[in-house]
């Protein structure tokens, strides 16, 4: 090797030495990311309870029997899920009705507060309906597929057959809501029918006791047969004062005027007539009559009575068949709650999934970790 070389050589690269900045690096490391992570398995694996998990899986059904004329072709309908109902049903099992109703039944912040050295998944048992509802969502886990409509619910507690009690109460409660909607449901489509058929029940009796009051007002049963009555009584007297017009004319004839037999039929004639203007006032057919309502009046009132009753019977009759169609269509839709899995026992505790918390807390403080130390060091090279 010449001189030169030798001078133009660069002397070799010195040990690198952990600097102390370095040590701040791997102490915020085992700060942030090694200690916390330790006391959370330390946690898990010591402390947490053993939580076992109870599954119902249900839908609701929308039956609808065939009418009896469908019957006869054979045909019968079974409708799927009704969506609508399950979007209720689904809000309604994290509501605050729901979970008060079934801490009532089976004494939820008991079932949930019995571990008492576990203060990160128990209960406290002095919390507010709030904090059980909020404790409710990590103790409940629901899920809805609005594609077929299928409700599956995961019920966990420190105890087996608490689980399963949380999971049977859950079920009877939504399967006693539904059967409320479908008596809703039923009631709002007779409702209509019925206040139509209260109207005409109504009108029927109005038109009856109308009718009754006229009868006993003018001591008519049947104000038809009465002028019939009369109808014929004139017929007769007509009848009469014809013959007795003959008699006189066949008497003067064949007696002298003056005779008394001429005189009786004349004053027969008169009393004729007489009685023929008093029926005929009686029946509104001349202006002489006695004052007060005429017989046609009467028969004219008593028929638009009858008329107007026989129309609230033909409207009551309507309205009956409507009522009976409309509660026969509510019977023949129902709704039911159908439980495809039945509250189920475990035998092994499952939960809380220790490797997969502690693995997601270990991944979520080593971004936090990497994040700060790459903060900090761009805000150093920017110095």
């Amino acid at each position: 090797m010449t001189d030169s070389q030798a001078q133009g050589a660069r002397p070799p690269a010195r040990r690198a030495r952990l600097r102390a900045r370095h040590r701040a690096v791997l102490a915020s490391f085992v700060l942030m990311v090694l200690l916390p992570a330790g006391i959370a398995g330390w946690y898990l694996w010591r402390v947490a309870a053993d939580q076992y998990a109870s599954t119902v899986a249900f839908s609701v059904r929308k039956e609808e029997t065939s009418s009896a004329v469908e019957l006869l072709g054979g045909i019968t309908e079974l409708s799927g899920s009704s969506s609508s109902d399950t979007d209720i049903l689904y809000e309604f099992l994290q509501s605050q009705r729901l979970i008060s109703d079934i801490d009532a039944q089976v004494d939820l912040r008991g079932l949930w507060s019995k571990p008492q050295d576990d203060p990160w998944f128990r209960f406290d048992p002095s919390g507010a309906v709030e904090d059980l509802m909020d404790h409710w969502a990590r103790m409940v886990r629901i899920s809805y597929d609005s594609g077929t409509g299928i409700i599956e619910v995961q019920v966990l507690a420190f105890d087996p057959g608490d689980a399963q009690r949380i999971a049977a109460a859950l079920f009877a409660r939504s399967s006693g809501m539904i059967n409320e909607l479908s008596a809703i449901a039923r009631e709002d489509a007779i409702r209509y029918a019925r206040e139509e058929l209260q109207e005409a029940e109504q009108r029927l009796a109005g038109a009856r006791r109308a009718v009754t009051g006229f009868r006993n007002r003018n001591q008519l049963v049947d104000p038809a047969m009465d002028l019939q009555a009369q109808a014929g009584l004139l017929g007769t007297l007509q009848e009469q004062l014809a013959a007795a017009l003959i008699e006189i004319d066949l008497l003067g004839q064949t007696t002298k005027p003056g005779d008394p037999r001429i005189l009786q039929a004349e004053r027969r004639v008169g009393v004729i007539e007489e009685r023929i203007a008093a029926e005929r006032g009686k029946l509104g057919l001349g202006g002489d009559g006695a004052p007060g309502m005429v017989m046609a009046d009467v028969v004219g009132e008593f028929e638009s009575l009858v008329v107007e009753r026989e129309f609230a019977e033909r409207s009551y009759t309507s309205a009956l068949a409507a009522f009976d169609a409309a509660r026969a269509e509510a019977r023949r839709k129902s709704r039911y709650l159908a439980a495809h899995i039945d509250p189920t026992r475990a035998e092994t505790a499952r939960y809380p999934q220790r490797r997969t918390l502690l693995g997601l807390l270990a991944l979520f403080l080593s971004l936090s970790w990497a994040s700060t130390v790459l903060v900090i060091y761009a805000l150093k090279d920017r110095r």
